[in-house]
């Protein structure tokens, strides 16, 4: 693709660059296939001295890693990072940010610390594209009382941005996707249709203010409202999708969770004209857990969509977020659609 002359004084004008032009996939529709991911990664659980410190490592992919440190002091760490979403670059530095910082925010913790991971096509993006995209992390940073230090960039084929991210909560009151029982509602805090918005997006150019506005809002007013309820079981919703990650939550708890598909929210505009690539791999990789009801393949797809900077999904009631089903006992299915 042939780089137009830079115009100093716009430089992040997405008519002059499309970044979503320069990168086969994005967001987290990017993800490797979850089952593939969990074949690569089965055999990497940590052993030997300081092990039993680690409260939650790999074993069931939770969101983000747990040390405790102390009695009532925990580092949860994690790290994100993906291809744009949108072809604006500071909107993209503050989705990708978002977007990492929610998974400290879906262990029941505070950041405290982030460093920027950027990927840069020098020879195709101006670098001062690269400032636009590090500024959004930094403001989003900011909004989140999260410093952010620093970092590490590559001279990339193609654009990426994230952050790894520190944080601390309190062991005994951690948020985790393995603690679901029987009888608890399903609630989601944010509408799902990212995926689709965003395909839409990267084939048309035309923006979702609405699918914007869903990946640039923090997870942690969500996710303090869980810890006061006194919720432990929660998981954020990104690029496995609705489906994905409430399957992944559902098996590591030994229950069987029950959608209703009315009940999911969509944010405007979402259909499934545009499905990206990661949602159609995320449906094939559930639908043999799941039985699907009278649901169509669109539905399937929707709830299925590859999400960036999703929600939380949360197993307990939630005030102000929507009511999608529930956890039931073991079935032969592990997910139920009605």
């Amino acid at each position: 693709m042939r780089v137009r002359a830079l115009d100093c004084d716009n430089v992040t004008d997405p008519g002059a660059f499309r970044l979503t032009q320069y990168a086969r996939g994005g967001g987290c529709a990017c993800k490797i296939p979850p089952g593939e991911l969990e074949e690569t990664i089965a055999g990497l659980v940590p052993d030997g001295a300081g092990a039993a410190d680690l409260v939650v490592g790999v074993e069931h992919g939770d969101d983000g890693a747990v040390v405790r440190t102390g009695p009532a002091t925990a580092v949860v760490v994690t790290a994100d990072f993906f291809t744009p979403v949108v072809d604006d670059a500071y909107t993209f530095g503050r989705i990708a940010a978002t977007n990492a910082l929610s998974d400290v925010y879906a262990m029941g913790g505070q950041p405290l610390v982030a460093l920027n991971l950027l990927g840069w096509p020098r020879d195709k993006l101006p670098v001062e594209l690269a400032g636009e995209v590090l500024r959004g992390g930094l403001d989003t940073g900011r909004a989140a009382g999260c410093l952010v230090a620093g970092g590490h960039s590559i001279d990339d084929p193609e654009p990426k941005y994230g952050m790894a991210v520190t944080g601390v909560a309190d062991p005994a009151r951690l948020l985790r996707i393995d603690t679901g029982r029987p009888g608890l509602p399903l609630c989601l805090t944010k509408p799902v249709g990212t995926g689709v918005l965003n395909a839409w997006h990267k084939a048309t150019g035309e923006i979702s203010a609405a699918a914007v506005e869903v990946m640039t809002t923090l997870n942690d007013h969500a996710s303090a409202q869980a810890l006061a309820a006194g919720i432990t079981c929660a998981t954020d919703v990104t690029g496995f999708g609705l489906l994905g990650h409430l399957f992944k939550l559902a098996r590591a708890s030994g229950v069987c969770a029950v959608v209703d598909r009315a009940a999911v929210p969509l944010i405007e505009g979402a259909a499934a004209g545009y499905i990206p690539g990661g949602s159609r791999r995320n449906l094939e990789w559930v639908l043999p857990h799941t039985d699907p009801g009278g649901a169509s393949e669109q539905d399937l797809l929707l709830l299925a969509d590859a999400q960036t900077s999703g929600g939380l999904l949360v197993a307990g009631e939630l005030p102000g977020a929507s009511v999608i089903g529930e956890l039931v006992p073991r079935r032969d299915r592990v997910l139920i659609i009605r």
